[in-house]
């Protein structure tokens, strides 16, 4: 017995010190147990952003080269029409394809990466050099052959420039939006 300290008093301090100490073990358990849990739900929920983030980002940068296609197909047929010569009277040609074309260009631009504004640039080049081309051989009179018919050589090259560039953006285009090459189609 201690001195001066009734034993029923000491028994009731100890067992109320080793309640408190395991009461304060059993929190400090808790909240490194918590902390642990919060941590591993915020490391999820980052993971989760930064995957929506590149879902995102992917799908305008699918949506800018999809645009892209499009303008280049209306600014191909607004060329056929000058190799075939199916302008219309105050027709403005092709001035409103290949400024939409530039259009697409710029968004393919800014959405990147690199190599695929590269490949579009090239594209982009192909068709103002097919106009110029056409611009240079002219469009002859009205009930003359076709310019296609009468420089067969040069829209048949034309035809093959298109599909080239076409299909190398397209290319440069699937390896970006799908690195894995899963999708890719041959």
């Amino acid at each position: 017995m201690m001195d001066g300290m009734p034993d029923t008093v000491a028994i009731a301090l100890i067992t109320s010190l080793a309640t408190l100490t395991a009461a304060g073990l059993t929190g400090l358990v808790t909240a490194l147990t918590v902390r642990r849990q919060v941590a591993g739900q915020l490391a999820a929920v980052r993971e989760d952003r930064a995957e929506q983030r590149a879902l995102r980002r992917e799908q305008v940068r699918r949506d800018a080269y999809v645009g892209f296609l499009a303008a280049c197909d209306r600014a191909y047929r607004r060329l056929d029409r000058g190799w075939l010569g199916a302008g219309a009277a105050g027709d403005d040609g092709p001035y409103p394809a290949l400024r939409a074309l530039d259009e697409a260009y710029n968004l393919v631009l800014l959405e990147g990466p690199a190599r695929v504004a590269e490949a579009a640039g090239a594209v982009v080049r192909s068709v103002n050099a097919e106009y110029a081309g056409q611009r240079r051989l002219g469009g002859g009179e009205p009930g003359d052959e076709p310019l296609a018919v009468r420089e067969r050589a040069g829209h048949l090259a034309a035809i093959g420039q298109r599909s080239s560039h076409r299909d190398s953006f397209v290319d440069v285009a699937r390896a970006v939006l799908d690195p894995s090459g899963i999708t890719r189609r041959d």
